[in-house]
């Protein structure tokens, strides 16, 4: 079965240099809601480099529409997987790119924790690791990508190691650059907390201050320039 399913994938994710994707060994690491799926699939898509460098001092309103439109896209492509994959029998569950109460924990509101995470499946499926700035950073397009997940019932072997530890090294551009001040600079590992690394309230915090200034819209929470100024994934 794992054949077909890789057969599905080929036929569904594009081979256009644009997308990557991985099989993922979840067992023992997903919360209790998700019983039974104990394997995952991770797709990412790489954003449009022009607009990602074009970010300095924030969001601009051209990568928040870039964020909606890959959003949309990988939404639909997990959908569309998913469903094909069903079809031949396998139970799946389709995760969005962005939080929904579908994967967010019963106390979001006090830790913005969720109960499914597509760092840990892509780090699971060996395609990057968690950088300092709590971002995932793939070994194809650096951070410059969102993911989307489908967790499935039937066991995957993943096509590559898991990655355990960051490969971020001593680079510090992000530590630096953060409006927020919300990367200490630890380096990940699957061992380590989030918080001992990084300060998601403070990066929420001013990611909604940028937002606004550059949308207008006080409901946007992107910022992007840890995504801009990492090395990995830029062009030499």
């Amino acid at each position: 079965m794992q054949g077909k399913i890789v057969e599905i994938i080929r036929e569904t994710i594009p081979d256009d240099g644009r997308h990557i994707w991985g099989l993922a060994d979840l067992s023992g690491l997903l919360n209790e809601r998700f019983t039974g799926y104990n394997h995952g699939i991770s797709i990412g898509k790489k954003l449009d480099d022009a607009i990602i460098d074009s970010i300095v001092a924030g969001p601009t309103p051209e990568y928040w529409k870039l964020y909606q439109e890959t959003n949309v896209h990988l939404t639909g492509l997990a959908a569309d997987l998913a469903g094909k994959i069903a079809a031949a029998g396998v139970r799946s569950l389709a995760f969005a790119p962005t939080s929904s109460q579908l994967d967010r924990s019963p106390d979001f509101a006090r830790t913005l924790r969720h109960d499914f995470s597509h760092k840990m499946t892509g780090t699971r499926a060996g395609l990057g690791w968690i950088g300092k700035s709590d971002l995932f950073v793939s070994l194809k397009f650096g951070p410059r990508l969102r993911l989307v997940s489908i967790l499935v019932d039937y066991p995957l072997n993943p096509l590559r190691p898991p990655i355990d530890k960051s490969r971020c090294g001593k680079c510090t551009v992000c530590v630096e650059k953060c409006p927020a001040k919300a990367i200490n600079g630890k380096l990940w590992n699957t061992k380590i907390d989030r918080d001992e690394y990084y300060n998601a309230f403070k990066c929420r915090e001013k990611a909604m201050q940028l937002s606004l200034a550059a949308t207008g819209q006080d409901n946007h929470e992107i910022c992007g320039i840890c995504i801009a100024v990492c090395p990995a994934g830029r062009k030499k």
